[in-house]
């Protein structure tokens, strides 16, 4: 009797206890019915508010490879619900040589094997299966600079 208290206890306890004791930010995208694969391995910390607001902090910017190039910049922001990021900030795909923001991600039926990704001109459906790893995440400095003046409007000037 008193082991089946104390195991209630313990699972009461650890569903109760917040997202940051998750062992990484990986666990927490799982637990929120999104694929690990959408944050590269290389993730220093995050930050999760009571409200949704999610933080990913990486070591630098960086690029890694889904179905196509994305760019990962230093802090990666969204809020955070279950089988979505909204709002996302700092994430960015290569479309036909364009680099554009990644607005939001969203998983409606995870038995569909799909996952979309609003790029603000388009929507793009992709196979869940693309994303269950966490990419690797390589600094490549001509692309990077490169992407930077695109944002900051240089891109416009030549």
């Amino acid at each position: 009797m008193r082991f089946s208290a104390c195991l209630l206890l313990f699972l009461l306890a650890s569903l109760s206890t917040p997202a940051l004791s998750l062992s990484s930010i990986h666990d927490l995208l799982r637990s929120r019915g999104l694929p690990a694969g959408l944050l590269p391995r290389e993730i220093k910390s995050y930050t999760l508010s009571d409200d949704g607001r999610l933080e990913v902090f990486l070591d630098g910017p960086c690029l890694a490879k889904f179905e196509n190039r994305v760019f990962f910049d230093s802090v990666v922001k969204a809020n955070l619900t279950y089988g979505s990021l909204i709002g996302v900030v700092g994430l960015s795909q290569e479309e036909l040589f364009l680099w554009l923001p990644v607005k939001d991600i969203i998983v409606d039926d995870p038995t569909s094997g799909l996952i979309l990704f609003d790029i603000g001109v388009a929507h793009k459906q992709l196979s869940l299966s693309l994303f269950e790893d966490p990419p690797d995440c390589k600094p490549q400095q001509g692309v990077l600079m490169s992407h930077v003046r695109k944002e900051k409007g240089f891109g416009a000037r030549r």
